[in-house]
Parts: C-alpha cells; sequence; structure tokens
C-alpha cells in the first residue's frame, strides 16, 4: 500500500508539473498573439522610433551598462589592493618592532646579574649596588639606547629590600594592582602584550601633574628561579605611535585611517582628523564585525553611516593577538565613478538629442496634416465655436482627429449638463434663502416679545428672550463645521441664562481662559452639549439643595495640542456608574442593551450626547484626539477634551 501511495504521488506531481509548463506555453503564445496585432496597428512613424531605439539605443546602452560596471570593479579593486598593500607594509614594520621588543625583553630577562638583584631578600652592600650599577645597570641602559624606538625597559622585583633605580628598577609594589601586571602573571613566565590608552609616570617625579595621553604596547615576562619562584616582572614599553607609525600618522588624510584593535577589543588610533568624529557608530561596529569574525572566521568588507561608504581591510597580527584594521573612505573612488557615470550618461543624452533632433526634422515634412489639428485645437481653446476637421487618409493623423472630434461632442454634453446643474443649484439658493426668511420671522417675533417684557419691566424676561435669540441665531447660522472658540463660549453663556429661569439657585458659569485662545478654532456645538449634560445631572437626586451649582472651564495647551476642562461641583458619578460611562463613549459599535437600561443610562449619564461629541472629534481631527470622563461621587464630574491647536484660518500652531 505504502510503494502504491508513493506511485500515484509520484505521477501526480510529474503531471502537475506538465499542466504548468502548458500553460506557461499558452501565455506566452497568446502574449506574442497580442503583441503582435498590437504592433501591426502602429503607425509607420511609432514603428521607425521603436526599431531606432532597438537598434541604436539598445546597443548603446548595454555598451554604456557593461562599461560602468568594468570601471566600477576597476577602481574598487585598485581601491583594495593599495590599500591592503598599504595595510601589509604596516604589519611588517610592526613585525620589526615585535622583533626588537622581543630581543629586549630577552637580554634582560637572560641577565645573570640582574636576576641575582631581583632575587635579593637582604639588605644590600653599598659595594653591591655600586658594582651592579656600574656594571648589569650599564648593559640594561644599553640596551634601551640602541633601541631608541623602546620608550621604557623596566624590571619589577617582588622583594622589598631591593633599592630601586630609576627609571629600570622599580618594586612590584608600584603596578602590582593593575590589570596587565596579573594577567602577566597568571601566564607562569609566557609573553604577554597589553595596549594601553596612556603611560602613567611610575617615578611621581611631578605630583598633581595629569597623565598624558601617550597610546603604548606593553611586552610583560614573568621571572621565576627556580621555576614557581616568583621574582619579578620585565617590561618592554613602546609608544604606538612609534610601533605603528601609519595608524598615528601626522599627515592629514581623510580618504584613509587605520586602526589597532587589541585582544578585548580596544580601538587604537590618531584622535585628530578621525573618521569616528563624523560617524559615532563606527567604533560599536568595527567591535561587532571581529566578534563575528571570531565565532565564525568570515569578514564583512563593507560598511556604510551617514550616506558615506567605507571599506574595512582587515589585517591579523598573530603574534600579539591583535588586529590592523584600514579603514577606508570610498567617497573619493565613488566621485570618480560618479564622474564616469556622468560621462556616460552625457554622451548617451547626447546622442540621443542628436537622434531626436533628426527624427524631428524627419517628421516635419511628413506630419502636414497633425499641424492642421493642431491649429483647429487652438481655435477652440480660445473659445472659437468648433466646425468640425477633415483630414483625409488614415494613420494616426486620421485616427487623433476623429477622437478629437469625439472629445469636441463630449464636452458640448458636459457644458449642457453643468448648465443644467447650475439651475438647480440656484434652485437650493432660493430655497435657502426662503428657509432664512422663515428664521428671520422667528427672530423679528422674539424681538417683539422682548420689547413687550421691557415695557411690562420684565427684566428676567427680556434678558432669556435675548439669550434664547443668540442661540438660535447661533444655531441657525451653519455654514461650517469649524467656529471660533469665542463663539461657542458665548453660546454657552445664553444657554445658561436661559436655563437659570427655571432654578432657585442659579448655575455660575466660570471661565479661566486666556484671550489668546478666544480665536482658536474648535467644532460648533462642542462643548455646548456637555454643559447642558453637567445642567441636567449634575444638581439632582442627593443634591438638589445645593446652594452654590457651578461649572468651571479651564484650557491649558500641551505638546502642541488643547485640552479643555469642563468641571461641575455636582453629585459625581459611582465608579460603576463611570465605567459604564466611558464604555458607552468609546464603544465603536451601539451595544443591544434592554430598553430599561439604556433609558436609564440616557437620564443619569447623558452619554449618547457625550459620544456624539467624541465621535466628532474622531471624524474631524482623527482617532488620536477625543474626551475622557473622570468623577468622583459626591462631589465632582470633570469632561475633558483633546483637540489639535489651529486658528480659524486652518493651520496648525506649533
Amino acid at each position: 500500500m505504502v510503494i502504491k501511495y508513493l506511485n500515484i504521488h509520484y505521477f501526480s506531481e510529474v503531471d502537475r508539473t506538465e499542466v504548468y509548463k502548458v500553460n506557461r506555453r499558452d501565455r506566452i503564445r497568446a502574449l506574442w498573439h497580442s503583441f503582435s496585432y498590437w504592433w501591426g496597428r502602429r503607425s509607420l512613424q511609432s514603428r521607425l522610433i521603436a526599431a531606432y531605439v532597438f537598434i541604436v539605443l539598445g546597443p548603446c546602452m548595454l555598451v554604456s551598462v557593461y562599461s560602468y560596471k568594468a570601471i566600477n570593479n576597476t577602481y574598487l579593486r585598485d581601491a583594495v589592493e593599495k590599500n591592503d598593500y598599504l595595510s601589509q607594509m604596516e604589519k611588517l614594520h610592526i613585525h620589526n618592532q615585535i622583533e626588537a621588543m622581543e630581543r629586549a625583553a630577552q637580554m634582560a630577562y637572560s641577565d645573570a646579574e640582574v636576576e641575582k638583584f631581583l632575587a635579593n631578600e637582604t639588605e644590600p652592600q653599598l659595594v653591591d649596588l655600586v658594582d651592579f650599577n656600574t656594571n648589569a645597570y650599564v648593559n640594561m641602559t644599553r640596551i634601551q639606547f640602541n633601541n631608541p624606538n623602546i620608550e621604557h625597559l623596566r624590571l619589577y622585583s617582588r622583594s622589598n629590600k631591593v633599592h630601586e633605580i630609576w627609571p629600570i628598577i622599580f618594586r612590584e609594589e608600584r603596578v602590582s594592582s593593575t590589570p596587565w601586571f596579573q594577567k602577566a602573571l597568571q601566564l607562569k613566565g609566557q609573553e604577554y602584550w597589553s595596549f594601553q590608552k596612556s603611560d602613567p609616570d611610575l617615578m611621581q617625579r611631578y605630583l598633581g601633574a595629569p597623565t598624558e595621553s601617550l597610546p603604548k604596547v606593553s611586552l610583560l615576562r614573568e621571572k621565576s628561579r627556580p621555576a614557581d619562584n616568583h621574582i619579578g616582572m620585565v617590561q618592554v614599553d613602546m609608544l604606538l605611535s612609534r610601533f605603528t607609525p601609519k595608524t598615528y600618522t601626522d599627515v592629514r588624510d581623510n580618504q584613509t585611517q587605520m586602526f589597532l584593535v587589541d585582544s578585548e577589543l580596544q580601538l587604537f588610533t590618531r584622535p585628530d582628523n578621525s573618521f569616528l568624529q563624523d560617524n559615532l557608530e563606527m567604533a560599536d561596529m568595527i567591535a561587532e564585525r571581529y566578534k563575528q569574525f571570531r565565532e565564525t572566521g568570515e569578514w564583512d568588507s563593507n560598511y556604510s553611516e551617514n550616506g558615506k561608504s567605507f571599506l574595512l581591510i582587515n589585517t591579523p597580527l598573530e603574534r600579539i593577538d591583535a588586529y590592523l584594521l584600514n579603514v577606508v573612505s570610498m567617497e573619493g573612488v565613488m566621485k570618480d565613478i560618479s564622474r564616469t557615470r556622468n560621462l556616460i550618461i552625457g554622451a548617451n543624452v547626447g546622442f540621443i538629442t542628436l537622434l531626436t533632433l533628426i527624427a524631428y526634422v524627419t517628421n516635419a515634412f511628413i506630419l502636414k496634416n497633425l499641424r492642421r489639428l493642431t491649429e483647429t485645437m487652438k481655435k477652440v481653446r480660445r473659445g472659437e465655436a468648433y466646425t468640425g476637421i477633415m483630414i483625409r487618409g488614415g494613420g494616426e493623423v486620421g485616427e487623433l482627429a476623429h477622437h478629437f472630434s469625439k472629445l469636441m461632442n463630449t464636452i458640448n454634453t458636459l457644458v449642457a449638463q453643468a448648465v443644467s446643474k447650475q439651475a438647480l443649484s440656484k434652485e437650493a439658493e432660493l430655497r435657502t434663502l426662503h428657509n432664512q426668511i422663515d428664521a428671520h420671522f422667528l427672530y423679528n417675533t422674539l424681538e417683539n416679545i422682548k420689547m413687550l417684557a421691557e415695557i411690562e419691566n420684565q427684566r428676567t424676561i427680556s434678558d432669556a428672550l435675548t439669550s434664547l435669540g443668540g442661540m438660535m441665531r447661533y444655531n441657525f447660522k451653519w455654514s461650517g463645521e469649524y467656529v471660533k472658540l469665542r463663539d461657542e463660549v458665548r453660546h454657552i453663556e445664553n444657554y445658561i441664562e436661559v436655563m437659570n429661569i427655571r432654578f432657585e439657585y442659579p448655575v455660575k458659569l466660570v471661565l479661566h481662559i486666556e484671550p489668546r485662545y478666544l480665536e482658536l478654532e474648535v467644532l460648533k456645538m462642542s462643548l455646548q452639549p456637555i454643559v447642558e449634560n453637567s445642567v441636567k445631572h449634575a444638581w439632582c437626586d442627593e443634591k438638589e439643595n445645593l446652594q452654590d451649582p457651578n461649572i468651571h472651564i479651564h484650557i491649558s495647551e500641551t505638546e502642541g495640542d488643547i485640552c479643555i476642562e469642563l468641571r461641575d461641583n455636582g453629585i459625581g458619578l459611582t465608579p460603576e456608574r463611570l465605567v459604564a460611562l466611558n464604555e458607552a463613549i468609546y464603544a465603536k459599535d451601539e451595544r443591544c442593551e434592554s430598553a430599561s437600561e439604556q433609558r436609564d443610562v440616557d437620564r443619569r449619564t447623558g452619554g449618547i450626547g457625550l459620544r456624539n461629541v467624541h465621535q466628532r472629534l474622531q471624524i474631524f481631527y482623527g482617532d488620536e484626539y477625543g474626551l475622557v470622563v473622570q468623577s468622583e461621587a459626591g462631589s465632582w464630574t470633570m469632561v475633558r477634551l483633546t483637540l489639535p491647536k489651529v486658528l480659524l484660518t486652518g493651520e496648525k500652531q506649533l
């Protein structure tokens, strides 16, 4: 059964492959037929131009691309070979310095008199000190004298009885706590190479003097007699400016820079005119590249930062467990490549321009009918009546004339439709004017009633009618979605004045608004529903006898946005009702609730009005804006609106 299943699976895969090949051939054949049909319907001019492009420009572009790639590769190869040669020459110089330091260390290490002096555990006699100073010590000074590149030759002794003879003989207690000394001890007589950022003065000849930033390399080797009996340490120092002069060269070169990377991935290079100053991530990148190189043995030589490309040439220094890195800026190479590319592009553009001029002159004798059609189009553009155009013959000009006639017919139809729409628009304007006349009738009626109230000395009724008239004008005059904050606040004041007629203790509206905010843009009818919600629900139930009802409006600015807070001192909301209210405001869809629950929410919280305001804010300003409700039961309720800081001109203020 398994064999049968495998055979069926094998033949099904073969069938699918064959079907795919057949479908692909059919698609290619259909595309070829479509292209042949399309090509056959093209004009002679189109086919000639296409032939020019294919025969002349096609090979020209191919040759240009091939030449550009060859030149690009040549420039890059020359840059790599040149800088790799410089790295190898610097590596050879470093090996010579390594051998010089190793010879100096070996001569000091194998000197028996020096070994005896370092191992002395008793107080030496004056005669012995004089003899050592005139013989063995002089030999040590000659080692450094014969190797002028060596900065220091230092011998450290574990014994406290040894007399220090500066600048070569020292006690270990001066350096025993340094990390490089401890690492050298762990190697038990083997060479240890340490790279340091500075060269401290062990003799401390100048108290308080700052340590000079002179990077150096140190060769350290523990001295024991007999084995495992530590008696001292040999140290040979050389400044990195002598150890690797190209890394610390004084020659200002903006194209290349060498780095010395030690086993701990510390970078050593010249401090001034460095790539690290303009490319802050380069140091971390080099450390990451060497970590990857140690793990995989693969080196990535390309790097880009700040739009600049660099070539990283890595040269391992196996004898000291370090690396010589040559960072090459490809800016100059890229400029040369770009100049060559521009020359190639310029040559192609010139050739294309010449070919275009030739084609233009040739076609000028052919396309006379096209000029006639052009003149007819110009007359139509100037507003002259189109009487038609007769062009004999086929081809592209005849087809263009045919389509132009159809276009003119379409334009005439659209003009007729536009006239009809304009008539409908005038009718709508008349209807709007009629509605305005009805509104003016209401305004005039309110004014008459107001005058009667003033005659009867009913100031309260007169003021209420004035506020009511202002509210009606504000509602009927809907010229746009946005109004000034000044207008919306005035509308709220009119509403409060009208509603205070019914209250024994009038509601006070307290404004904390700076004058500069009154010109801000807000949505029309975005604040009044919130104030109305407070008036209806804030002072009822437990606090019906509240004698000082008030609503405070605060406006502040945060990170370019405006925050409007409306706060009342009413009965507040319980935590459960507050959560239900916020869920109703932020819900994307209407929730399916029972009729009694919905009526309770409408009566107690005014959730529908707040949700409408929240949705309008998000529709007109974006999802990041809206309102949030906060409350404390028995104390207060606050609604905070967030909207962008925009003047009524529509420009957002930063």
